[in-house]
């Protein structure tokens, strides 16, 4: 099965409609997403539908929880909460109910799909540093074969075995080998935070074990303008620029 993986994805209807449109020509067989359909940009509803409309599963964001009052977020920094209670006040009642009823953690054969570290998915604890896979040990046997994530914003692997070895896989495109528990941050679609300002997102081939990273250009000026334009802070859209 070919699987596509997309997340964190933020109210960013140009990177969305870009990125599914790059999927669209890879064929896969489904598409899930990791969460974070909202939160931070403008586009709120627009970008609902479409992920309704487009993956056969998806998870509950972080930002997803606050809008959908699943989680208290009265310590997110205070840019971030005023975007949360814009989004809030401005979501369709269909897609907040949608927000609502979403899972923290889907399982698909040898794969697992978390919003964030796959240990305890309700947490929301972030998987992009070789310090933070290796916290995922003691729960290796736990763990699925691959186990996708997003909520750093980031492109990242990491390989685990039982001997207690811990590696960042540093590849766009790599199989899976036996024996190994992989981590994989498949980065952002609305978002990104890793100095490339292109959407990110993950073709998952389950057959071939073959994991890879895309990334693909969106119109940034438009998803920015829509954020200067509204109530939001200008810096959620400035850093689309450089990808920060």
């Amino acid at each position: 099965m070919r699987i596509g993986i997309l997340s964190d994805i933020h109210s960013n209807l140009e990177a969305l409609t870009e990125t599914l449109a790059a999927l669209e020509k890879l064929r896969p067989d489904t598409i899930i997403c990791l969460g974070d359909v909202v939160g931070y940009g403008a586009s709120v509803n627009e970008c609902c539908a479409l992920v309704r409309r487009s993956a056969a599963v998806t998870l509950l964001g972080n930002h997803d929880a606050a809008v959908a009052g699943r989680m208290d977020y009265s310590f997110y920094y205070d840019a971030a909460r005023h975007a949360l209670d814009w989004t809030a006040a401005r979501i369709d009642l269909g897609n907040l109910e949608w927000l609502r009823g979403l899972p923290y953690a889907h399982r698909v054969e040898n794969a697992q799909f978390t919003h964030g570290s796959p240990v305890d998915p309700e947490a929301y604890e972030y998987v992009f540093a070789i310090e933070q896979a290796r916290e995922l040990l003691p729960h290796l046997e736990a763990l699925a074969e691959v186990n996708f994530v997003g909520h750093s914003h980031l492109c990242k692997s990491f390989a685990l075995n039982s001997a207690g070895d811990v590696t960042e896989v540093v590849a766009p495109r790599f199989g899976l080998r036996r024996g190994y528990r992989y981590v994989v941050s498949v980065g952002s679609v609305g978002q990104p935070r890793d100095c490339d300002n292109r959407a990110a997102f993950v073709l998952y081939d389950s057959d071939e074990r073959v994991v890879e990273f895309h990334r693909v250009a969106y119109d940034i000026e438009a998803a920015a303008q829509k954020i200067f334009d509204a109530d939001l802070a200008l810096n959620f859209g400035k850093r689309l620029y450089i990808g920060v």
